[in-house]
């Protein structure tokens, strides 16, 4: 089997165009196929992934703005997140789903809602930063490890990536994993489109 680190940002692109699922279940879906894009077409279909994110290619211009105001006043969320359609908008799953996100954003503060949204200087400075910490190791595996800790904290400021703050009630599910769950269950292209995090002082 290969290792998640062996799967290029490529390949991941390619499949996640091909069946529109996220990139986190296309890196998954690759790492348990070893690589095998149309192995990893079926285990995503067999997931009941792909049958979702066929949705994705819809375009979503209904949804609902939700707020989260954390008790002592001082942390703000407003989070906009679209549908296909008013009546799934007003959908209680679906408000109650954009409200956990606000607070979800409040509590982890996150940067970017996606991976490709994550700004490429931003990125490439992290990257060099994981590398200069990589002296202690071989020099063959140095670009493997830095990519990991690139890794490591695009979990930290991607939205989609990060685990859900309340994991006892979320199983430790990631935010993309409970978007299309919910794009799943109502059958439409369910998208975190932007949010904007207020903090008094910052």
């Amino acid at each position: 089997m290969s290792d998640v680190t062996d799967i290029s940002a490529k390949d991941v692109k390619a499949l996640r165009d091909q069946t529109g699922a996220g990139m986190m279940d296309c890196k998954k879906a690759l790492t348990e196929t070893g690589g095998d894009v149309d192995a990893a077409v079926t285990w995503l279909r067999e997931k009941g992934i792909a049958g979702a994110a066929k949705l994705a290619g819809r375009e979503a211009t209904e949804g609902t703005i939700q707020s989260y105001i954390h008790a002592n006043g001082k942390v703000g969320v407003l989070v906009e997140v679209d549908c296909n359609t008013d009546f799934v908008a007003r959908n209680e799953d679906f408000t109650a789903f954009a409200r956990d996100i606000a607070l979800h954003i409040a509590a982890a503060g996150p940067q970017w809602v996606s991976e490709d949204q994550v700004d490429e200087q931003a990125r490439a400075e992290e990257l060099r930063i994981a590398a200069s910490q990589m002296t202690n190791v071989p020099e063959q595996a140095r670009e493997r490890a830095a990519q990991g800790k690139l890794g490591k904290w695009l979990d930290e400021v991607v939205l989609l990536r990060q685990q859900h703050v309340n994991t006892d009630k979320h199983d430790g599910k990631t935010i993309e994993q409970l978007r299309a769950e919910l794009s799943a269950k109502t059958g439409e292209n369910v998208v975190i489109k932007r949010f904007s995090r207020f903090q008094v002082g910052s």
